[in-house]
Order: structure tokens, then sequence, then C-alpha cells
């Protein structure tokens, strides 16, 4: 998106921070280096007042142009009692958003994979939903919930927020076996499995598993006797590929799903 000329802010919510991580954010294990611990999403939902997006987010240049990131931490985990205990949280996320909508025509919000506070906020807060998914029996067997989470829970608060109703954009293939026999025979009935039986579309695009993906993410470099984590954006890393294909059709299909092309 940002090489088709989108402004794009990425928030990681989910405290593994793997988001923090392939946006390179991350760059040393020891806690000594650890120089996101006292500005991340913690503190944009923490404080009313201050840490705003601007104040907290941080340039990425693992891909060009650059993209800004709104860094999760490890620490989010044991915040979420706190949370529970601040009303003010479960908008404070919207709050924020407000003074960036027309400086960042898309902002992209990663979630954790459960039904806890930290996707309630951001769903409440976004109007789109993607649910990535490998098909597999026991992923789907999550949609039935995901769709009474977001009835029950996420619409009925934004309806008294006077908020429309997020859209799913659909289920979005990812981490697929990319064996022939597998996409001819077995993934098509994966597909349809998921429409019929949970009435939710399948996103068009499919992001298969493939080599070059894990290793644009696992790039190391040294520094002494250190190995330092230096993920790439598959774009740089391997243009030509046919993940870097998928991506961009990725790209343009949600694109045209929400209006901007």
């Amino acid at each position: 998106m940002s090489k088709k000329g989108y402004r794009v802010l990425v928030i990681d919510l989910d405290s593994q921070a793997n988001t923090t991580f392939a946006t390179g954010l991350i760059k040393f294990n020891d806690e000594q280096f650890d120089d996101i611990k006292y500005s991340n999403i913690y503190h944009v939902l923490r404080y009313d007042e201050s840490s705003s997006i601007a104040e907290v987010a941080r340039v990425s240049r693992f891909n060009d142009p650059e993209i800004h990131v709104i860094p999760s931490h490890i620490s989010l985990m044991r915040a979420e009692t706190e949370f529970n205990n601040l009303r003010s949280s479960l908008t404070s996320l919207i709050k924020k958003l407000k003074p960036v909508e027309g400086k960042d025509n898309v902002v992209l919000l990663d979630t954790p994979p459960s039904f806890n506070l930290y996707v309630f906020i951001p769903l409440v807060s976004a109007n789109y939903l993607i649910i990535p998914s490998d098909l597999k029996p026991f992923a789907n067997q999550g949609l039935s919930n995901v769709k009474n989470y977001l009835h029950e829970e996420i619409n009925s608060f934004k309806k008294m927020m006077n908020k429309p109703d997020i859209e799913i954009l659909g289920v979005l293939p990812c981490k697929i076996n990319p064996n022939n026999r597998f996409v001819q025979y077995t993934l098509p009935k994966q597909i349809q499995e998921v429409s019929q039986r949970y009435e939710i579309s399948v996103m068009e695009t499919v992001i298969f598993q493939r080599e070059e993906l894990a290793r644009c993410i696992d790039k190391t470099r040294e520094v002494g006797d250190l190995l330092i984590p230096e993920p790439s954006s598959i774009f740089d890393y391997a243009p030509d590929s046919s993940s870097c294909q998928e991506f961009e059709s990725l790209a343009n299909e949600v694109l045209n799903k929400i209006g901007l092309q």
C-alpha cells in the first residue's frame, strides 16, 4: 500500500509483538537495549492527554517507502487487568485516531488471536475486518465464535457509539500449502466449506507458505558478538517472487473492497 502512494500506519496490539518485530523495531533481546518499553501501544491506550499517535509512532524503514508503526511490547500482557478497570480504555483508541484521520490513508490494526480487551478495543475502532486463516478444520471452528462476538459484543457497542457495524472483508487464506495437488483438489473444498457452512466470504487472494517469506523475516546481521534481527519486506527481499505478487494482489483487493482504488 505504501508503494502505491498511501500513507500507512500499523498498530500492533498483540503482546507477542510479532508485527513490531517484523517491521524491524525490535533489534535486541537484551533488556538493556529495549527502547520501546516506555513508548508503545500501552501508553496510547492508558493516557488520555499524552502519548498521542504522532508521539508514539515509530518510523519503520523495513519497507520503501517507509511506514509508521505503533509498537507493542511484552509488558502489555500484564496490563489487561488494569485496562479492564478503566472504562475509558474501551474508546481510547477511537479518540487517539481522530487527529490522524486524513493524514494516514490506511490504518492497519493487528490483534491477538483471542477474544480479550486487545481485540475489543481495535475492533470497535475499525471499519473493516480481515480474518487470516489456514482454512484447516480447527481454525474454521472458530469462525462461528468470531461472527457471534462481532454481533453480540462489537456491533452492539458500536451502535451505542453511533458507529456503523464492522464489515468483514473476508477470510484470508494464508500459510497455505503450495503443493500442486493440494491447490488443485483440497484448497477449493476448504474455501467452499468456509463460504457455505459459515457464510463468510473468502478473499480471492491466497498467501502461500513459501520459503522466501520465512527467509525475509529471519534475516540477521552481525554486530560484534551479537546476531541482530534485521527483517526485510518481501517487496525488497524478493521483488520478483510469487510471495511478492500475492501480497501485491492482497493490497489491491483490500483497496478495491474499501473503495480506495
